[in-house]
């Protein structure tokens, strides 16, 4: 079992987190407690989101066409809003992608250090 992450600064999680969601949706569809449940058993706790932050990035989704919301019922349940990614939101994600590929090399020009190198 891994071990739990101290939680990352919100400031550099900002810019990500739509990042983050349409990872998870890019998987298949999902509600919101279970996208913010999968992003911080993935991430070991390092990342976490308040619902507070969660939703109205959803509905923004929503209304950038990313994703498509529907209501669900499951089981005795109440009704869930269950998100899917569109093709838009699959090239929003490449776009995401492509960018956090270039910052991370551009950090890694100025700082010489490699993911998962040590500084000591």
């Amino acid at each position: 079992m891994s071990k739990r992450q101290p939680k990352l600064p919100t400031e550099l999680i900002k810019g990500n987190t739509k990042t983050l969601v349409l990872a998870i949706l890019r998987e298949g569809p999902s509600h919101g407690y279970a996208i913010t449940h999968e992003i911080e058993s993935r991430t070991l706790g390092a990342v976490q989101f308040r619902q507070g932050t969660l939703y109205p990035l959803l509905h923004e989704m929503e209304r950038e066409g990313w994703v498509l919301g529907e209501w669900a019922v499951f089981g005795d349940e109440r009704p869930k809003k269950v998100y899917t990614i569109t093709p838009a939101g699959i090239e929003e994600f490449e776009r995401c992608i492509d960018t956090w590929n270039r910052l991370s090399q551009a950090i890694q020009s100025v700082t010489g250090v490699l993911p998962h190198e040590q500084t000591s």
